[in-house]
């Protein structure tokens, strides 16, 4: 996809960790400074790829996808009608971010009961697989060095590649901003929502596309949207080339799920080229873009399970808190799965969580008395319901060894 070109760079840094072209991107000068838990770089302690839906690169893709370009290992979203929605990655990976990107994308393509486009989305899924909709991630940044870029295939690099509890996601660090949710975005966009006209492929939803349209308009006309001077030339190229609307998607769904909430370098969402910041802010600073996410086609919540990185150390917060800025994107998460063996915790929000512990000694986090919650354990699964309203949902545990109230704490092994 086009992306906003490195002269439109309002803020830059000195820095080797950002290119241009990989996505629509500024660079900045500030890393927000937060309180955080102990973390350290982003390591793979995971099971086996194989666990984890991760194979060796088919043999049916290793003539492109080859070994001299560093591609190593494969994954895939298989659809309705047979096929499969590829994903291929370069040896610099981890698989603790494969599992991620392909999370992401299973979340696009979750049904959504109820919705006016998302009721059944097997009709996009099956329309990314005909076009042959494939995700390269790749190695490094999007400095114009990668020659795998230059394959067939949404990219996305290492670079822009958080993992929750990872230390880029911890920090909310910038500099290597989480672009996945944008990245997959474009694809299932284009190969199987489907743009406005022009097109190579055929979407499945052009109703749905057509509200898409007519926000974006709205949006750029009502300077709600890549607005300023600066941008005037990225608008040109982007209206030529037909990707105005997946571009300004983008933007409202980064901002719905919480990504631009720790970013302190400006106001407003996308590098500050989008008027709304946050969720709260959406419907007051672009009501269309808000219509877009109401019982449309993107869930409110993300329905996948989140792995929590192996290096993290300390408390994980579902529950959202100004003071630890990853807060801002984790209060969206309702089920994690703590990998690796450090002693680690999860606070529980109110979204009825599933949380899985690791090989260390892991606690649960609850906001109420003891006394407020109906605990019980069938064959090693603990739940937890909380008997007020609106607080921390009906819990299901697993390998989780304490109970943390406000007023005790309790072993598992008891109940």
């Amino acid at each position: 996809m086009k992306k906003i070109p490195c002269t439109l760079l309002a803020i830059a840094i000195s820095t080797a960790l950002i290119g241009c072209g990989g996505s629509d991107k500024k660079a900045i000068a500030v890393t927000p400074e937060v309180t955080t838990p102990t973390v350290t770089t982003p390591t793979v302690t995971t099971p086996t790829s194989n666990d984890l839906g991760i194979s060796a690169v088919p043999d049916s893709l290793k003539g492109t996808y080859s070994a001299a370009l560093k591609f190593d290992r494969y994954s895939k979203v298989d659809t309705p009608n047979g096929g499969a929605i590829h994903i291929i990655a370069q040896d610099g990976i981890s698989d603790n971010q494969i599992v991620r990107a392909r999370n992401i994308l299973q979340h696009y393509l979750t049904d959504y009961p109820g919705s006016s486009h998302g009721a059944d989305k097997s009709a996009v899924a099956n329309k990314m697989a005909a076009n042959g909709a494939t995700l390269l991630l790749l190695n490094g940044v999007d400095d114009g060095t990668n020659a795998g870029a230059e394959l067939d295939g949404q990219p996305l690099y290492y670079g822009e590649m958080q993992v929750e509890g990872g230390n880029w996601y911890v920090k909310q660090n910038y500099q290597h901003r989480d672009a996945s949710f944008e990245e997959i975005l474009h694809m299932v966009h284009d190969y199987g929502i489907g743009i406005d006209q022009n097109s190579v492929f055929n979407g499945a939803l052009p109703l749905f596309q057509g509200d898409i349209r007519a926000a974006q308009v709205a949006a750029l006309s009502g300077k709600l949207w890549a607005w300023s001077a600066s941008e005037a030339s990225w608008i040109a190229e982007l209206s030529a080339e037909n990707s105005l609307s997946q571009e300004y998607l983008a933007s409202v769904i980064d901002t719905y799920y919480g990504l631009w909430g720790a970013w302190t370098a400006g106001d407003g969402g996308m590098w500050g080229m989008y008027k709304a910041k946050t969720r709260d802010s959406l419907a007051s600073a672009d009501p269309q873009g808000a219509a877009l996410m109401d019982n449309q086609f993107f869930h409110s919540y993300l329905t996948y399970n989140a792995r929590i990185d192996g290096s993290f150390v300390g408390d994980f917060s579902l529950k959202f808190n100004p003071s630890l800025s990853y807060t801002h994107h984790a209060q969206y998460l309702k089920d994690v799965t703590l990998t690796g063996s450090n002693d680690s915790n999860v606070i529980a929000n109110q979204r009825d969580n599933n949380i899985s512990g690791n090989s260390g000694v892991n606690t649960v986090i609850f906001s109420g008395q003891f006394d407020q919650y109906l605990i019980s354990n069938e064959n090693g699964k603990i739940s937890v319901k909380d008997l007020t309203d609106n607080r921390d949902g009906s819990n299901v545990l697993v390998s989780i060894e304490r109970l943390k109230f406000s007023d005790s704490t309790i072993e598992t092994s008891s109940i």
